[in-house]
């Protein structure tokens, strides 16, 4: 949805006085996700990517707001860190295509660190199960304001070296509805489709789709100022609401031609100066 995330500070949610606290809940298991890439990318060696996560770690409430919260509640867990590995071999160390960039100053590193893992599977650029990509997007804990690193890339498998390279990376970093998206099916699969705030008005986004070329990268294909505004109050995402214009400027869809349809709890959009709203 187009609106801001709203502050929770080191995630716990806290609440005014007047009104009854929630209990703290229980910490969250620490996932860990195993995936066997031998098979699928047909490698000569048995790679596998390991991600892990230490254990959450309790966050008291700050002193100063103890005040200002009825009830019992004294604080919250936050995800612990989330440790990445690709590796070809169980004992094999590993490799640092899937590690997360390094912080943009002035921001600490702990900061950028990944907590959230939001996307590891296989996915592919064409239909029929054809050229597989590793998909791989991690995500920073939440600051004060609501920001949160989230950091999208793809991997293609080399074989001629026997080895992963990174095709595709880019990292969000505000709480703007930002997103880059790799479209699954459809016109477009293969695709990846980003979507960052502008930061002039009129409040949109820049729109870009990069596709994938003939030596696996991938190639920004088109970048335009979306007629979407920013607090418009259409609860589509940014991607699907300008799935129309994006579709028509690509010249896959045209008026009259059926509607681009987002997956999801509306059915029924109507089309608006290009962009679809669900009303």
């Amino acid at each position: 949805m187009r609106f801001p995330g709203r502050c929770v500070a080191a995630s716990i949610l806290l609440w005014t006085a007047g009104i009854r606290a929630v209990h703290a809940e229980p910490p969250p298991v620490p996932l860990k996700v195993e995936i066997d890439m031998s098979k699928t990318f047909g490698t000569a060696l048995p790679w596998r990517f390991v991600a892990t996560q230490e254990g959450a770690v309790f966050v008291p409430v700050d002193p100063d707001l103890i005040g200002l919260i009825s009830g019992d509640y004294k604080g919250g867990y936050v995800p612990g860190l989330i440790h990445l590995c690709l590796q070809p071999g169980p004992a094999a160390p590993c490799d640092p295509v899937v590690a997360m960039p390094e912080a943009p100053a002035p921001v600490p590193a702990d900061a950028w660190a990944p907590h959230y893992l939001k996307h590891a599977e296989v996915v592919f650029a064409r239909r029929g199960n054809k050229d597989p990509r590793f998909l791989l997007q991690v995500a920073s804990q939440h600051s004060d304001d609501g920001n949160q690193a989230v950091f999208t890339q793809l991997l293609a498998y080399n074989r001629s070296e026997e080895r992963f390279e990174q095709v595709y990376a880019h990292t969000t970093g505000r709480n703007n509805n930002e997103e880059d998206r790799f479209v699954t099916s459809g016109p477009l699969q293969g695709s990846v489709i980003s979507v960052e705030p502008t930061s002039d008005a009129p409040f949109g986004y820049w729109v870009t789709v990069s596709k994938p070329g003939s030596d696996f990268t991938y190639e920004q294909v088109l970048r335009y100022r979306s007629a979407t505004r920013y607090l418009d109050g259409n609860p589509l995402a940014v991607i699907d609401s300008e799935m129309p214009n994006i579709e028509r400027r690509l010249g896959l869809w045209r008026p009259g031609m059926t509607l681009p349809l987002p997956a999801g709890p509306c059915p029924n959009p109507r089309l608006v100066h290009q962009t679809l709203w669900c009303t």
